[in-house]
């Protein structure tokens, strides 16, 4: 019976599973910032990129003659 007692103590101690749900925590936390950032600076991003790319000029192909590098 003090071994039961004792093994059960030890589990309750140890702290693997707490470690486990913090860490879950973090992640879910992590997402919910990824996902928030995202969805605030997605149009700003969208409309900057397309801002650049307006002003790039589209490139030009080269006549190729009939003489090979």
């Amino acid at each position: 019976m003090l071994s039961l007692y004792t093994n059960l103590m030890i589990r309750l101690r140890s702290e693997k599973g707490a470690t486990a749900v913090e860490y879950g925590i973090m992640v879910a936390l992590i997402a919910v910032v990824i996902i928030v950032a995202v969805t605030l600076l997605g149009n700003n991003l969208s409309s900057m990129f397309n801002n650049v790319a307006g002003k790039v000029p589209v490139p030009t192909t080269a006549a190729t003659g009939g003489a090979g590098l």
